[in-house]
């Protein structure tokens, strides 16, 4: 793999840490470059100021010929202590270029001649100039181990010698190995801190662009997954970035939301022109068995019994024709507003399901004033989430109806016991031709949902471990805003 198809996590400490590796090596050099140069120029001054001090000390002694007082002068440097002087050896020439007298007699013997002494100093002896008025004079040859200064002793145009002040260069490299000791580890310092700290800015810089690549990377797949903001919480480029994928994603989450409402539009329209087609049919048998059923009302016996139970038949034949008008999503279902007596036919309609199945049937409702919602569309979604619950508890299960109305609102709850329901049959649960049992249909609940909506109400499900819960809010005033959650009954 080459380096720059590396990721960006690795790539960039690498290219930071290369960066600050090579600026820190940049700096160093520079440094440990300008430290050699310094103790070069100090090692000189040095040497021209002990020459500038002993040349006119040395000029009466060499005029009186006085070598030990000459002597003398050059030994006092290395008298004090040794251990710290600088430079070598003190040698003062005559004009002849013979030692007149040295620091250090036992090497520089008295009278011998400077091109004798060895090498460093032949070369020095054929480019010592010997003017009187010769300034003072370095030389530093490459390869060499010394380095000469040579100061003239002199006065009034009056040249009596030379003073030449020698130094080992291994004195001055042992400083500059100092110096360089101290600047490798303080580089080592710098980068010790430094390359850590961009490899963890590098990695926290990294981590949110990963996560947006990786997050971008299953869009198509409609993997729309949320980015926690406080994992960058800045507003540079990779917040920005943060920004532009958080709005990238709810577009496409309305997009898709969008897309689910048109599909089940569609399918609506699709039940809406199955139920017009059959709706003609179906309501004009419906027509004849009402009108039959309110000639026997008026002339038929007067027995209470047998007038109940044809009212119930003709509450149940207009349910049915209603129904059918219910299933056409903009149909406006014109009925007389529902009362106690309305309920109290869905008890006496479902109780007999109720024992049949063996389930315990809970019923407290409270509904002293008739209101004004069509009774048989509110019949009819009771009775359908009664018949479900039933049949989803079982035999001793539990199905517990609520019924509450407040100056603003009907409230109507349906809970029962037996299998919870599953996630995805909560997100579906609604559609039309969605059958979670063997032997429905799919239609029950979406005309539940169909008919509460054409009321302006709502209808939700919630379900766990315990039981299932469908709750239908529909507003006495249809233009309503109340708040689904407010006075929710227990």
């Amino acid at each position: 793999m080459r380096l720059f198809d590396l990721s960006l996590r690795f790539k960039l400490p690498l290219w930071g840490g290369g960066l600050i590796l090579v600026t820190a090596l940049a700096v160093s050099t520079s440094f440990v470059v300008q430290a050699w140069d310094n103790l070069n120029q100090d090692l000189q001054q040095n040497a021209e100021d002990i020459g500038r001090t002993m040349a006119p000390s040395l000029f009466p002694e060499l005029l009186h010929d006085n070598v030990w007082g000459a002597f003398e002068i050059v030994s006092l440097p290395f008298s004090t202590n040794p251990e710290t002087a600088l430079h070598e050896s003190l040698i003062v020439l005559d004009n002849d270029r013979k030692v007149y007298v040295s620091s250090r007699p036992q090497q520089h013997p008295v009278l011998s001649e400077l091109a004798r002494l060895g090498p460093e100093y032949r070369a020095l002896n054929e480019v010592l100039p010997l003017a009187p008025d010769a300034r003072i004079f370095t030389l530093s040859v490459r390869g060499a181990q010394r380095i000469f200064v040579a100061v003239p002793i002199a006065n009034d145009g009056v040249r009596l010698g030379t003073l030449i002040v020698s130094y080992n260069k291994s004195l001055l490299w042992q400083r500059f190995q100092i110096i360089l000791m101290r600047s490798i580890w303080i580089t080592l310092l710098v980068l010790a801190v430094l390359l850590p700290i961009t490899a963890y800015w590098g990695r926290r810089m990294m981590l949110p662009m990963r996560l947006v690549t990786a997050r971008i990377s299953r869009i198509g797949s409609g993997e729309l997954e949320a980015l926690d903001p406080t994992l960058y919480p800045y507003r540079d480029e990779v917040g920005q970035l943060f920004l532009a994928y958080e709005t990238v994603r709810s577009k496409l989450q309305e997009k898709a939301e969008f897309e689910k409402q048109m599909v089940k539009s569609e399918r609506m329209a699709a039940v809406g022109r199955l139920t017009a087609s059959i709706a003609h049919e179906i309501n004009n048998p419906l027509g004849g068995m009402l009108n039959a059923i309110s000639t026997l009302k008026r002339y038929g016996s007067p027995d209470p019994v047998m007038q109940k139970t044809v009212s119930l038949l003709e509450r149940g034949l207009s349910q049915i024709r209603e129904t059918v008008a219910a299933l056409l999503v903009e149909a406006k279902v014109k009925s007389r507003p529902i009362d106690a007596f309305d309920l109290e036919d869905i008890h006496i309609l479902v109780t007999p399901a109720a024992n049949k199945q063996g389930t315990h049937l809970s019923w407290l409702v409270a509904l002293p004033n008739p209101l004004g919602l069509p009774s048989t569309l509110v019949r009819q979604v009771l009775i359908n989430l009664l018949l479900n619950a039933i049949a989803a508890a079982g035999r001793d299960g539990l199905v517990a109806v609520r019924v509450l109305a407040s100056e603003s609102r009907l409230v109507m709850v349906v809970e029962n016991s037996g299998q919870p329901l599953l996630p995805e049959q909560l997100t579906r649960l609604f559609e039309p031709f969605t059958s979670f049992s063997e032997n429905g249909n799919g239609l029950g609940l979406w005309i539940c949902y169909q008919i509460v909506t054409q009321m302006g109400g709502t209808i939700s499900a919630e379900s766990n471990t315990e039981l299932t819960r469908f709750t239908i809010l529909i507003p006495l005033n249809p233009q309503s805003d109340a708040n689904p959650t407010q006075n929710l009954p227990d």
